[in-house]
């Protein structure tokens, strides 16, 4: 990988020994199913650790009650362990609730806090601007111990949703307009998962997240570059609060975006709910789930993540260096299978009526380790519509009147007749073969420039293909917009051992691409494949 500058702050931290080891965690909140893009930022916490010898957390960031669910956290676990990662402690942000009112009354005794009774939309316009200072709240400077009462009846329940805020105090002309006296506490009567109706007040993600690292002991806040503005709060919250002498050091990276992709948890969220996919794991999502579904592998997820590093600024990377990356990791791992799509019936007339034979086709050419497997021949055989052309053009080495090719693994076929129905379509080819060039016989006499695959058709079996586009499509005015043809349905001819796979078993499609056994779908009576990724890639390494 490239040089890492995170892993080149680390070291220098560790050479100067300001941390002992390094300690790191993923902090996600639980309201929605994670995407590719988190998967960067799973890979970069943990194997940073890794990489040092550390540790790191999971630590689900649950101060907001109303969004969250426990459906999120099992698919955010699955997740991670699909990824091949584990985690050193499952934590909950609101195991910490108690610390987090201790730390905001610190502040409120050191008169750097104070209950503020602006309406969400008065403290917006008394922010200011990015040119122009904000104005002091009228509430700003109450006693010490008028802000411990109120925010002791905030905590009671003596106030609605949105009728007071804790506020820092810090500067409302500050230049970070996050440091204009940011709210650190709001009223929300909400149940919540892991802490019932203990709390109505739950504590804002700025105040939170800073507590919660010095708490674990973690090293290094890896987080993305929206968080870098408000790295200045996030160190004043533990050095005001003043709990914590060794305090955690934030770094930010470049978020991942990809083309062709929208990765926003509140757009995927709302496609699930109008029903425009199937579901988080529809296989043409970019949440993890539906990577995994779409037959994507965790290592090539990984050597994703490896191949575009970590950078300080914004970039789009080409989805094609993740399709590369997925190409690259199947082509030596999974068996090819016949399939057909667009079918063309092939008689082979001067073959024998009733006779059937099997012929030795390998599993996968770059690795003969897999070994290999039998194939049916008969008469009668299905080949693909693409490796027929009536009136070929230049260069075309595949079937048409008169051409002779190698039916893989089998015998020197020669095209002779187009047999077509009353409607001018094809009803089937005659043909010919050559018995003495059968595969492996050790015939050297003339050679063929095509080599096609074919599908015996008394033994060759149906099955449902799903053929992907990208969900997502730029459109003339440089908009992504959902893409009304991100799939097409293929009923295919296969030859019958894929009817053995089993749910999220992968295989290429000889000369088509890599396509997966659906892991909800697919049966021996409903055998339904994604395609995962096609041969041939637009990007090289």
């Amino acid at each position: 990988m490239a040089d890492n500058f995170i892993h080149n702050m680390i070291d220098k931290d560790l050479a100067e020994g300001v941390y002992d080891e390094v300690y790191t965690r993923f902090p996600p909140e639980p309201n929605g199913y994670l995407h590719i893009g988190h998967a960067k930022s799973i890979w970069l916490n943990f194997s940073t650790a890794a990489k040092y010898g550390g540790k790191c957390n999971l630590r689900y960031d649950d101060t907001n009650p109303a969004k969250e669910d426990m459906e999120y956290v099992e698919a955010i676990e699955a997740d991670i362990k699909w990824l091949g990662l584990n985690w050193e402690k499952r934590l909950w942000a609101s195991d910490y609730f108690d610390t987090m009112y201790e730390a905001a009354v610190e502040l409120i005794k050191k008169g750097k806090a104070f209950v503020c009774d602006l309406t969400g939309e008065e403290i917006k316009q008394y922010r200011g601007t990015l040119t122009e200072p904000g104005k002091e709240s009228p509430y700003r400077n109450r006693s010490v111990e008028e802000n411990l009462k109120l925010f002791q009846e905030m905590r009671e329940g003596k106030y609605g949703d949105g009728e007071k805020v804790l506020r820092a105090k810090i500067d409302m002309a500050s230049p970070n307009i996050n440091l204009r006296d940011p709210i650190i506490y709001r009223i929300a009567h909400a149940h919540h998962h892991n802490t019932g109706d203990k709390w109505c007040i739950y504590p804002m993600y700025d105040f939170a997240h800073p507590i919660e690292d010095a708490i674990e002991g973690i090293s290094h806040s890896i987080c993305t570059m929206e968080f870098e503005d408000h790295r200045p709060l996030y160190d004043w919250v533990l050095r005001e609060v003043g709990f914590w002498p060794h305090m955690p050091r934030q770094i930010e990276f470049a978020r991942l975006n990809l083309t062709n992709t929208v990765m926003s948890k509140r757009h995927l969220r709302a496609m699930v709910e109008n029903g425009a996919v199937e579901g988080w794991d529809d296989p043409r999502m970019p949440t993890i789930a539906g990577i995994r579904r779409r037959g994507y592998t965790p290592e090539a997820i990984r050597d994703f993540c490896e191949e575009i590093g970590v950078a300080k600024a914004n970039s789009t990377v080409d989805i094609s260096v993740l399709e590369y990356c997925v190409r690259e990791d199947l082509k030596t791992k999974v068996e090819s299978r016949n399939v057909i799509f667009n079918p063309i019936k092939v008689v082979v007339t001067n073959y024998p009526e009733d006779e059937r034979e099997t012929c030795t086709i390998e599993n996968n050419a770059q690795a003969p380790e897999m070994g290999t497997r039998e194939v049916s021949f008969s008469k009668e055989l299905w080949v693909d519509g693409e490796d027929f052309m009536e009136a070929p053009v230049k260069k075309y080495f595949r079937l048409f009147p008169g051409n002779e090719v190698r039916f893989k693994g089998a015998y020197f076929i020669t095209c002779n007749e187009v047999v077509k129905n009353e409607d001018g379509s094809i009803k089937e080819l005659h043909c010919t073969y050559d018995p003495e060039t059968r595969s492996g016989s050790g015939f050297e006499g003339r050679k063929v420039k095509g080599t096609i695959h074919f599908v015996d058709a008394k033994t060759g079996v149906p099955i449902k293909i799903r053929k992907y586009d990208y969900l997502f499509k730029e459109n003339e005015d440089g908009e992504m917009e959902l893409n009304p043809d991100s799939v097409e349905y293929i009923d295919a001819i296969a030859e019958p051992s894929v009817l053995d796979a089993e749910p999220g078993e992968r295989f290429q499609f000889f000369r088509h691409g890599y396509y997966v056994a659906d892991s909800k779908l697919f049966s021996r009576e409903t055998p339904v494949f994604n395609e995962i990724v096609g041969l041939k890639s637009s990007w090289k390494k």
